[in-house]
């Protein structure tokens, strides 16, 4: 009777004060500040190839051999770190993968050799980031919205474009004027900078305060931490591939990220020079995605409340599919209102798969879905590394990315069809 009296204790929400607005977005708006702090290491790989290329003569295979490295890890780390933020909680965990970000950042100041690029911007940049992944923003979604969802996930993607567009024409001004070392440590101090706001301001639960989440007509007691992290992450893996969504979502969003943060993202900039177009005016375009991102993909997550997801997903990658087979006729050495339109136009395309995607992986996959949300998202940057090295392959052996622009408008049209056939039937995977 004892224990009894004691559980159902556990489980009442202290009284909560009264506020206006709910804490949720509070904490919503801590994720978007952090995000955009850790997302200057998402802006530097595009400026760094072609400055790696003249100092050390490395080859642009080399160097997007470093990159790919990068965004496979920001990958693979994604569903371990979910299920250590169940574990250990979501400030701990961020707080740890921005020292990484920062720590992995500034060592490549004294680098001389290939090796230490990949050590350092390869793999502890990488293992970091990763840990900042969209997972995060999932997890953060989960927990403290059961309404706007799909609004909320698309403003928190939208906040690592927000971090492009800041700190992009930031570092191409820096690398231009001075070199790209002070760039690197620019970067290492953005994600030092918003620890401190993590370790004060982000809560874990809304139990922590007690309150309901947002939308919630009952109280949620906060769960016990779950042991085993990296366990639940492989058993949640074994449980989804036995499901045909799972292949379809992580094929679909494997093609997303080869065709934004592996090829745009990572050759956009080195093949406007291509072209005699300044550096600075290309990493301006690539801001301007950043401007338009935020909007697309707000917009996606407004829409993902309310349209079909399947079909917005195929929408989307089709359209960016037409986009990338017009890119090869604009590029040139100036600025002109066809390509003005391109990158207003992929701008507003850019993430705005991810809230479809989030919302699917939600209905399939239900307590799961951050976990199962974080290895699609690791498909998604397989793609990536993919064509961040291919892309320079590409670069080297024909002298030009041509075929890398129609290959994956290619691929995207394929992307388009295999989201219109994920099946609609929820399935339950539930972790051992």
């Amino acid at each position: 009777m004892t224990q009894t009296t004691e559980a159902a204790s556990v489980q009442q929400p202290p009284k909560p004060t009264r506020a206006r607005v709910h804490r949720a977005w509070f904490v919503a708006a801590v994720t978007f500040v952090t995000i955009i702090g850790a997302a200057a290491f998402r802006s530097v790989p595009g400026l760094l190839i072609d400055p790696l290329h003249a100092e050390f003569d490395w080859s642009r295979g080399t160097i997007g051999a470093a990159v790919s490295v990068n965004l496979a890890l920001y990958g693979l780390t994604a569903p371990f770190a979910a299920a250590l933020m169940d574990r250990f909680g979501i400030r701990r965990v961020v707080a740890v993968a921005l020292t990484v970000i920062a720590a992995g950042s500034w060592l490549t100041v004294w680098m001389t050799a290939a090796w230490q690029l990949m050590l350092c911007w390869g793999l502890l940049v990488g293992l970091g980031s990763g840990s900042m992944a969209l997972a995060f923003a999932a997890t953060v979604t989960n927990r403290w919205f059961t309404q706007r969802r799909g609004l909320v996930s698309g403003i928190l993607t939208a906040a690592s474009a927000s971090g492009q567009l800041i700190f992009l024409p930031l570092l191409s001004w820096i690398i231009d004027r001075y070199d790209w070392r002070p760039a690197a440590v620019t970067v290492a101090l953005a994600a030092l900078a918003v620890v401190p706001f993590v370790w004060l301001l982000l809560h874990d639960h809304p139990a922590d305060v007690g309150q309901k989440p947002y939308g919630a007509t009952a109280f949620v007691p906060k769960p016990p931490p779950v042991p085993g992290a990296a366990r639940r992450a492989v058993t949640v893996l074994l449980s989804a591939v036995r499901t045909g969504p799972f292949w379809l979502l992580a094929g679909t969003f494997a093609i997303c990220g080869a065709s934004t943060n592996g090829l745009i993202q990572t050759h956009f900039i080195p093949a406007a020079h291509d072209h005699h177009m300044p550096v600075r005016a290309a990493a301006s375009l690539l801001a301007v995605i950043g401007i338009f991102d935020v909007v697309g993909t707000i917009a996606s997550g407004w829409f993902t409340d309310r349209f079909e997801p399947r079909r917005l997903l195929a929408v989307y990658y089709a359209l960016r599919g037409v986009s990338l087979m017009f890119l090869p006729l604009l590029l040139g050495p100036a600025v002109h209102l066809p390509m003005v339109f391109f990158i207003v136009f992929y701008g507003l395309d850019w993430v705005a798969t991810v809230p479809p995607t989030l919302a699917l992986c939600r209905e399939q996959y239900g307590e799961d879905s951050a976990i199962v949300f974080g290895w699609v998202l690791a498909s998604h940057q397989i793609g990536a590394a993919l064509v961040a090295f291919l892309g320079g392959v590409a670069r080297d052996t024909f002298g030009t990315y041509d075929v890398v622009w129609y290959a994956s408008g290619a691929l995207c049209a394929a992307a388009a069809l295999m989201a219109l056939v994920i099946r609609r039937r929820p399935l339950l995977v539930t972790a051992a």
